[in-house]
Parts: structure tokens; C-alpha cells; sequence
């Protein structure tokens, strides 16, 4: 594979002169601020937050990559990952031209933020034991073929990609693979974080949001080369994480300990449950899972869904989604929320 970054750059961002805050013009401390036109006397709240916060994050960042393993310039934060979803299509992408590859069934986001684009969206279903297609994925691309999106553990089907596939992809694909690792926390499988040096068009995406519990806060995590993160910086606007979301998630990145007891705790309840509703009868299929979720496939989905909904329970019906026909995606809560899902199954089937 003959990797070159800058010929899938698109032209206008070569160009690119990004915004220069007024943080970014000068280094080391200061005691008196008067370049940002803030507000000098404070703010109507118990925290300082008049005062812009750090562009680049970099004691979160600093904070990550003690616990990641991944040196600091090769970290880029976002408003969720979404935010990451959007710039690779932005940098990478131009509209009307360009293509990308998609393996449903996978996270809506992707196709979503291509269309939002203007980009060519080229779908390469997985198998029916919801694997990559490597030789579909290979007579998919062409010379305007950009971005593949791989997502595992997968959403909506709860499995983990196979690694050796992955390779493979990465190692013939002149463009750039994205691997969505939102639930890499919940499996087995380790991250490609470590795997950065030998694939310098791997981009992974990693969030807070799941296993961390930071879901309200929106931090979203993207992995890469030193080169593509400082594309990544150059497009996104200048103040992208607010203060209060990076000092709370510095709280939170303290916390390692009760996030990993979190995390044994919701694969035990998963376990729990999957064992719970494979004695129902009704229920035909669940998918192995290596998230905090579950695939289950049964007996009148959408009346399911309905009924219960009709009993304060919330999951998500993806029966209409292209190899889900029949399935509900069920979050796995904890052992008080688990019982009270099973015992309405149960009714809804008497």
C-alpha cells in the first residue's frame, strides 16, 4: 500500500489558514489578560468562566494519554465523535466527487454526516454472521473512494470486528480507515491504539460517553498520526470543549478505578441478561456481545417495543434495519432495571 496524506487532502484545505485565537499567539503565563475582549470581572457563577478556555486541551490530553498509552499530539478531542466524523469528511472529502464505504448494519452517523456533505455513500453489507465482506469492500473502491467506516464492537449488533480483517483492510486501502471503538471498553478484543506507528492511515474513535458515564459532557476522542491530528485541529472552530466539560472530565479521568469496577459490573449484568432471555421462548436469537448492549431477536418486535413503552421502558427497535429484521437493541441496565425489562417480556408473552 502507497499511502500519501497529502493527495487526499482536499485542495481548499491545503489552503486553509486556520483561526488564530487570541490563546494561540502567545506562550507561557500570564496575569493579565486583555487580548480576548472577555469579560475582566468574572462571571455570575462560582467557577471563573470568563475566560476562554484551552484550544488544544492539553492537561486533558495530558490526562488521556497516561491512561490510553497514546502520546498527547496524537489525540484530538471533540464534541462527541461526531464532531471527528464531521472534520474526516470535511478534510477529506470533496463534494460531489469523492466517495466513502460504509458496512451496515453500523452507526447512523456516518451515513448522516456524508450526506450532509454531499458525499457519495458506497454500502458493503457484512455477512450474516456480521463480518466484514473484504472482497465486497475491495471491488468497492475506487480512485475516489476516501474513508472506510469500520465499527467495532459493532452498533447496532454488539459484536467485535474480526482484528485479522481489519488489517487486511488497512494494509491494501490507500485512503484512510476509521475504527469506531465507542465500546472497546466492554470487550475482549484490545484497542488498535497501540497499533498507531504501523498504519499511518488508521484513525480510531474512542468517546466517554459509555463506559466512562460522561454521555451529557459530549467528549469524543479521535486517535491518529501526528499529521492527521493537525488537520483535525486546523478545521475544527478554535474553543471546541468548553471549560467546564474539560474540568469536569478531569474530575472524572481520576476516577480510573470505578470506572473499570463499572465496566466488570455491566459485563456481569450482561451476562445475566443474555442467560435471562435466552430461557424465553419467544426470544429466537442474541447476538454475542462484546458491548453494553444486546441484539435480540423475537417474536413481534414493534408490538414489543410499543408495550414496552407503555411500561416506562425505553429500547430501541432497529427490526426495519438491513440484517436486524426482527431485532430490538436492548441497553444492558443494572440488576434492578434487568429484572424489571425481563419480567414485562415475560408478560407481554403470557
Amino acid at each position: 500500500m502507497s499511502f500519501n496524506l497529502e493527495n487526499l487532502l482536499r485542495d481548499n484545505i491545503k489552503k486553509l489558514v486556520p483561526y488564530s485565537s487570541a490563546r494561540d499567539e502567545f506562550k507561557g503565563e500570564a496575569s493579565v489578560l486583555l487580548d480576548a475582549n472577555e469579560n475582566s470581572f468574572g462571571s455570575p457563577l462560582p467557577h471563573h468562566y470568563n475566560r476562554y478556555p484551552d484550544p488544544l486541551q492539553h492537561q486533558v490530553k495530558d490526562k488521556l494519554s497516561s491512561i490510553k498509552g497514546v502520546p498527547a499530539d496524537n489525540i484530538f478531542l471533540g464534541n462527541g465523535s461526531d464532531e471527528a466524523i464531521d472534520i474526516l469528511y470535511r478534510a477529506f472529502c470533496k463534494p460531489g466527487v469523492d466517495n466513502v464505504i460504509l458496512v451496515p448494519p453500523t452507526y447512523g452517523m456516518y451515513e448522516v454526516s456524508a450526506n450532509i456533505n454531499d458525499v457519495e455513500i458506497r454500502k458493503v453489507t457484512l455477512t450474516t454472521d456480521y463480518q466484514l465482506n473484504v472482497e465486497g469492500i475491495a471491488a468497492a473502491i475506487d480512485a475516489h473512494t476516501k474513508l472506510i467506516f469500520i465499527c467495532s464492537p459493532n452498533n447496532p449488533t454488539g459484536n467485535s470486528i474480526r482484528r485479522q480483517d481489519i488489517e487486511t483492510v488497512l494494509t491494501n486501502f490507500e485512503g484512510i480507515v476509521v475504527i469506531d471503538e465507542a465500546y472497546i471498553n466492554f470487550s475482549k478484543q484490545r484497542s488498535f491504539t497501540q497499533e498507531l506507528n504501523e498504519f499511518p492511515n488508521l484513525v480510531i474513535l474512542q468517546t466517554l460517553s459509555k463506559a466512562w458515564g460522561l454521555a451529557a459532557l459530549r467528549l469524543g476522542m479521535a486517535f491518529a498520526s501526528k499529521d492527521i491530528i493537525s488537520i483535525f485541529n486546523k478545521i475544527k472552530p478554535p474553543y471546541n470543549i468548553n471549560q467546564a466539560t474539560q474540568d469536569l472530565v478531569l474530575e472524572a479521568l481520576g476516577n480510573v478505578e470505578q470506572v473499570n469496577n463499572w465496566i466488570k459490573e455491566t459485563v456481569e449484568e450482561r451476562d445475566k441478561l443474555v442467560k435471562a432471555l435466552s430461557s424465553i421462548a419467544q426470544i429466537h436469537h442474541i447476538t454475542p456481545s462484546d458491548a453494553n448492549f444486546i441484539l435480540a431477536k423475537l417474536i413481534e418486535p414493534r408490538e414489543m417495543y410499543n408495550f414496552l413503552v407503555n411500561q416506562g421502558i425505553i429500547v430501541r427497535d432497529r427490526s426495519k434495519v438491513e440484517l436486524c429484521e426482527g431485532c430490538l437493541r436492548i441497553t444492558v441496565g443494572t440488576a434492578q432495571e434487568n429484572i424489571k425489562l425481563i419480567e414485562a417480556i415475560k408478560q407481554f408473552y403470557i
